[in-house]
């Protein structure tokens, strides 16, 4: 329903369009120049050649454009015109003059340039805004159709994340059940804080800064549980308020793979570093950095599904907008992501 309105919509305004365009070229037609001085010839016959360029005109534009020229026929195109300028004339030159003119003009070699000229000039200006009225409104048909196709995309790498976040979380919980930890209790109650984010909360395209910065805050102190007395966290923060705002769980997925791959290999002396802050030029820098012992399975990891997901999504979200450094040197994995924030 909604389409179909769309449709009569785009043909009321086309028809006002092709009415306002009639009507100019009519009204040049009906300039002449006689000795220096501008006359409007303005008569039935006027009136009756114009209406023949109309009929002309409808049937290059909604017939012969749609069938061939769109279609790349444009030999079939080119004759087809060619026989309805032709047509055009010979109306015009055998029965129009005859019917106003039956004593003054007679059709001859010269008269027939004349009207072959004025005929093309006519319908290659009507032809040629129709051309440029559908391109116009294909390109804001392929740009809605980016649009839907980006929100889309983001839709479903969205749908990944939960999933994702969820399949590493229940195996360490499983983990801990298992060895019946008094830590249980703990992490199923962070874990309810955080999914609880994550389902409610972010819904919109866009949360503040600051919401989101307490939730990395949560989901750190929800895997900081994991590694116990072996290592240290740092959190930083600074300059960090609801001024601004950002995508919603873009930051996670760096923390996840830096305590999962500090842990792969490692048993003690896990060192892991996040900061976040807001600088001078309202730009967001986030730095996370940990170490990490070099093994097989650490090394196929650090290609998953959510380092590929958070790129498209920056990607999608921040084009020209953001730069993601992620370097690996001497057992030391850091990322460095800043983006430019939009101001609330």
């Amino acid at each position: 329903m909604e389409i179909e309105l769309t449709h009569n919509k785009l043909a009321k305004k086309e028809l006002l369009f092709q009415i306002i365009l009639h009507l100019m070229v009519f009204y040049f037609l009906t300039i002449d120049n006689v000795r220096g001085k501008v006359v409007y010839e303005l008569g039935w016959f006027q009136v009756a050649s114009f209406s023949n360029y109309i009929l002309a005109n409808v049937l290059i534009s909604y017939v012969l454009l749609p069938k061939f020229f769109y279609k790349k026929k444009y030999l079939q195109f080119a004759i087809s015109f060619l026989f309805i300028v032709l047509a055009v004339i010979f109306i015009e030159e055998f029965f129009l003059d005859k019917i106003f003119f039956p004593e003054t003009r007679i059709a001859d070699f010269k008269g027939v340039i004349l009207s072959l000229g004025e005929s093309l000039s006519v319908l290659v200006t009507l032809c040629g805004m129709k051309i440029a009225w559908d391109s116009v409104n294909r390109q804001k048909e392929l740009d809605q159709l980016k649009i839907m196709v980006k929100e889309s995309e983001l839709s479903f790498l969205n749908s990944q994340i939960n999933p994702h976040f969820l399949f590493n979380n229940l195996n360490n919980l499983y983990s801990y059940a298992v060895e019946q930890s008094p830590k249980t209790p703990e992490i199923i109650l962070g874990l309810s804080g955080v999914l609880r984010y994550m389902l409610y909360e972010c819904r919109e395209k866009t949360v503040p800064l600051l919401s989101e910065i307490e939730h990395l805050k949560n989901f750190i102190q929800l895997y900081e549980l994991q590694i116990e007395e072996r290592g240290t966290v740092d959190f930083k923060i600074q300059n960090v308020n609801n001024h601004y705002q950002i995508a919603p769980l873009i930051l996670n997925v760096f923390v996840e793979n830096a305590f999962k791959h500090s842990q792969t290999g490692q048993s003690e002396e896990i060192q892991i570093s996040v900061s976040a802050r807001v600088n001078s030029r309202g730009e967001f820098e986030f730095t996370c950095i940990n170490n990490f012992e070099e093994s097989e399975f650490e090394e196929n990891n650090h290609h998953g599904i959510g380092l590929e997901n958070v790129k498209k999504r920056l990607f999608l979200l921040y084009p020209d907008k953001h730069q993601l450094t992620i370097q690996k040197s001497k057992n030391v994995y850091s990322v460095s992501l800043i983006i430019q924030l939009e101001e609330v």
